[in-house]
């Protein structure tokens, strides 16, 4: 059973955020910092900064730091972007090299302001971590594009590790916390990809505690298998502030597990469920060690 949320009632005791600011992680706050880039990490306060940062795995995030969407489940800010940083893919390049990333996740935020999307700007940001890095296994983790395919042909023809796009929740939901998404589209956009490169990894999350059944997400993960999405990622929602989306619910430890059990018993290559789990949690071993290898050497 899931724990139910009751007024005044605080965070589970299984939530628990280990704060760690080891080496790795000073040397790459300070560099973020330096080099005037964003990361999702903080701008989304993702409750595993310190552990991924201490494991060599960053999340950065172009395009700016202002959202065209406002999603209720998201912190980051949302309004009318006003830049278009050129050189942020070569920053971004040079940070992966200068801090030796095994595993670099790509992100933005939605611009739908942009003719393309922004796909442009994730290509060239993908090709120069290749050029700088040929070592590092490079994950994107795109917006929709508004379904457009030849921006997402874009970027899928800078040959990425792994190609992620989140669904984030049920069908049912979407007008009340994605109300600018389509979740076929969301779907539709992973299946293009694996028609572009069928080699290419791809890959979608979701968060439960929004209001959703379990009916829902098993048939949300039936969906993705539908569509050839082979990595699947389960976290629980945290409410970032009070102007979003309330928590319905907590789901316990162990529904996690059982959810990870349903969803390989459908075929996903690999699946990351727990109450802390993001899309970039522990990315860097959601990638076949030959496609690594080949990639890097293309």
């Amino acid at each position: 059973m899931s724990e139910p949320l009751t007024p005044g009632r605080r965070i589970p005791a299984w939530i628990k955020v280990r704060v760690h600011e080891g080496e790795n992680y000073r040397r790459l706050r300070a560099l973020v910092r330096d080099q005037r880039l964003h990361t999702v990490c903080e701008e989304a306060h993702c409750p595993n900064i310190f552990d991924c940062w201490n494991r060599g795995t960053a999340t950065f995030m172009i395009l700016g730091d202002v959202c065209t969407r406002a999603c209720r489940f998201c912190a980051v800010t949302s309004g009318r972007p006003t830049e278009l940083d050129i050189g942020e893919p070569l920053r971004v390049a040079e940070s992966v090299a200068e801090l030796g990333l095994r595993h670099a996740v790509i992100t933005s935020v939605d611009r739908d302001d942009l003719r393309d999307g922004g796909a442009t700007i994730f290509a060239r940001t993908i090709r120069a971590i290749r050029r700088r890095s040929p070592g590092t296994s490079i994950e994107v983790l795109t917006p929709d594009f508004q379904g457009d395919r030849e921006a997402i042909r874009t970027v899928v023809e800078a040959r990425p590790d792994i190609f992620n796009h989140n669904t984030e929740t049920v069908p049912r939901l979407y007008r009340r916390i994605r109300p600018r998404a389509v979740y076929e589209r969301s779907l539709e956009l992973l299946a293009y990809v694996k028609e572009l490169d069928p080699e290419m990894v791809t890959k979608s999350g979701v968060m439960v505690g929004l209001g959703e059944t379990k009916e829902e997400l098993l048939q949300v993960f039936h969906d993705m298998r539908d569509h050839g999405i082979e990595v699947l990622t389960i976290g629980q929602y945290l409410r970032p502030s009070r102007k979003h989306a309330e928590v319905a619910r907590f789901y316990r430890p162990e529904e996690f597990v059982e959810l990870r059990r349903a969803a390989l018993e459908m075929g996903f290559a690999h699946v990351e469920s727990g109450p802390l789990v993001r899309s970039s949690y522990h990315a860097e071993e959601q990638i076949p060690a030959g496609r690594r290898v080949a990639r890097a050497a293309s």
